[in-house]
């Protein structure tokens, strides 16, 4: 491959998208950019380079071995101009953090981060889902969320950076006059037959109808039907009454009138928290984070797996193995 100076940042970033996502249109909406636009910056790094870097056909787009030759490079000299861009960048600005929801993990950080860096500023955001969330991580319009790393796309991955902080234990939401109510905990097993809530028809919480799909394979457990985006907790509590669900939850949930939360058990399903943050970012406020989830995580043996748990071995290979 010939030397090339001067190769602007954008060009080798376009790059890198297409050969994360092998897909033109996919990349083009990941970086917020025309796909005509993509295709000349990948038609101009091509000239400057001298080299062709994909091999493009009607049904597939692969990287020819210049392009694989380039990539790590490429992905190198966008690290280190991230890591320019964030030491001089604005760090006494408010960090935008994503928590989904005033209960839970990301909320129980966020608020103990409060209490130990009182002069840093964090603004909550509440996203439905961490896959939803990926998108304005990467754009830049949000810094911090929580969620299964495991259930993004590696494409989305490969830009994100994480920290494990928790398995949460999974639970099911039922109304209070279900038969199974009166448990103080649900086996498994006697959801066979039941439907389930989680999430499917949402985009921005597939991660956790993955996660939900896999709890159910095998156990006679229906998944409920695609169901519109539901916006907001008074909405979802509105949906959820009024469909007569059992939902899929964690037994840190929303209070919800007329229903009650049961843990589930043999095995006790283990849903696996990250805290996800753009590879690349620099600020006080992340740090900050990152100690207080730490501290909490040691403190209340947040990522200790409890013996006979069910874990995905795609989560197993993201997450420490604390059992």
């Amino acid at each position: 491959m010939p030397q090339a100076q001067d190769i602007e940042p954008r060009l080798l970033r376009a790059f890198v998208a297409v050969a994360a996502e092998l897909h033109f249109t996919r990349a083009a909406a990941r970086l917020f950019v025309a796909q005509q636009a993509l295709s000349r910056d990948i038609r101009r790094l091509e000239r400057e380079l001298g080299a062709e870097l994909f091999v493009r056909t009607t049904r597939q787009v692969t990287l020819t071995t210049e392009g694989e030759r380039l990539l790590p490079y490429a992905r190198r000299v966008l690290d280190a101009h991230d890591e320019l861009a964030a030491a001089f960048a604005d760090q006494d600005r408010p960090l935008l953090v994503d928590i989904s929801a005033p209960v839970g993990t990301g909320y129980r950080v966020l608020t103990e981060t409060r209490r130990a860096a009182p002069r840093l500023e964090f603004v909550a955001r509440y996203f439905s889902g961490l896959t939803g969330a990926a998108t304005e991580l990467l754009a830049g319009r949000l810094d911090i969320s929580y969620g299964r790393i495991a259930g993004l796309a590696p494409a989305l991955r490969a830009d994100l950076a994480h920290q494990p902080v928790r398995y949460e234990r999974m639970a099911v939401l039922l109304r209070d006059d279900h038969p199974l109510a009166p448990l103080p905990e649900v086996p498994l097993d006697a959801l066979a037959g039941e439907t389930l809530y989680a999430g499917a028809g949402n985009p921005a919480t597939a991660e956790w109808t993955d996660l939900g799909a896999r709890l159910f394979e095998g156990r006679g457990i229906v998944m409920a039907a695609p169901f519109p985006e539901i916006n907001g907790q008074e909405e979802f509590v509105r949906v959820v009454r009024k469909q007569r669900w059992s939902v899929l939850a964690s037994t840190e949930f929303l209070a919800i009138p007329g229903m009650v939360v049961r843990p589930l058990v043999d095995p006790v399903p283990l849903s696996p928290v990250s805290l996800v943050w753009r590879r690349g970012l620099k600020h006080p406020g992340l740090d900050a984070m990152r100690a207080a989830a730490a501290e909490l995580a040691a403190a209340e043996g947040w990522l200790k797996m409890p013996p006979g748990s069910w874990l995905p071995d795609t989560d197993r290979s993201l997450m420490p193995d604390n059992t």
